[in-house]
């Protein structure tokens, strides 16, 4: 799949992670579809990057306005190629606080909803869509990409639902690839590292400098540029199915 002509969706589109991909796909000479919170800044970066980009204001937790929106897109721009999930939420707590205050299960259940439940969700809708597209020379269809996170494997100290959340997008890569095989779709997860993005931008330079000396090598924070070229990459190497990468400078995170 080539980024040139390719309608990517990209789920928390307007800032971080999202918004790399969506920069990497216009600039690539593809079109993306921004899905992102009402009050987010999905318009002014589709009104920066011009016709090729889109913005469709969206709650992926509301399974109404996930279907109606993929439609939407597949209205705008006639097909779907790429699904790129990068939406979530991280919702701290500790099991049990230092005053015996019981991590909120409500708070649990939000992490989940938004970052797996939410994602699988798109992910149906919008593989509908590439079902019905033309297959390559190859038989490919469609790709989707599930942001996780290397919190799916070294969870820290108040990071019990986000774990969770991005251990279960782990998880359901390869049975999403074999399921949708049938239809010439496939399915990749991405595992960042610590990402200089818009949340680690608000943090102390003391933790910063943390993130960044804890990572082997290079020691720098990590970019959302670095991501967008793993997707791409997903793109271009079909033979690249069912398989989890990690981005991540070759840390291995501490319990806190």
């Amino acid at each position: 799949m080539l980024v040139k002509d390719a309608v990517g969706v990209v789920t928390g589109g307007a800032s971080g992670i999202g918004e790399g991909v969506v920069r990497m796909l216009v600039e690539g000479g593809g079109r993306a579809a921004v899905l992102d919170l009402p009050g987010s800044r999905g318009a002014e970066l589709c009104e920066e990057l011009g016709e090729a980009a889109a913005f469709f204001p969206l709650d992926v937790t509301a399974p109404d306005q996930v279907e109606a929106t993929i439609d939407a897109v597949r209205q705008r721009f006639g097909r779907i190629d790429l699904l790129v999930n990068s939406a979530g939420i991280s919702p701290a707590a500790r099991i049990v606080a230092r005053d015996g205050t019981l991590y909120p299960l409500e708070r649990f259940r939000q992490g989940i909803e938004v970052n797996l439940i939410a994602a699988f969700d798109v992910l149906r809708q919008a593989a509908g869509v590439m079902a019905a597209n033309p297959p390559s020379a190859e038989g490919e269809r469609g790709l989707v990409v599930n942001i996780g996170s290397i919190a799916a494997f070294e969870g820290q100290v108040g990071q019990a639902s986000y774990s969770a959340s991005k251990g279960g997008v782990v998880a359901m890569t390869l049975p999403l690839a074999r399921d949708l095989a049938t239809q010439g779709i496939r399915v990749m997860a991405v595992c960042p590292g610590t990402i200089d993005t818009p949340m680690v931008q608000q943090a102390s330079e003391e933790i910063r400098t943390y993130l960044r000396d804890a990572n082997v090598f290079p020691k720098r924070l990590g970019r959302a540029e670095d991501i967008a070229q793993v997707v791409r990459t997903c793109m271009e190497t079909t033979y690249l199915n069912g398989e989890v990468i990690r981005v991540d400078a070759a840390v291995r995170m501490a319990p806190r």
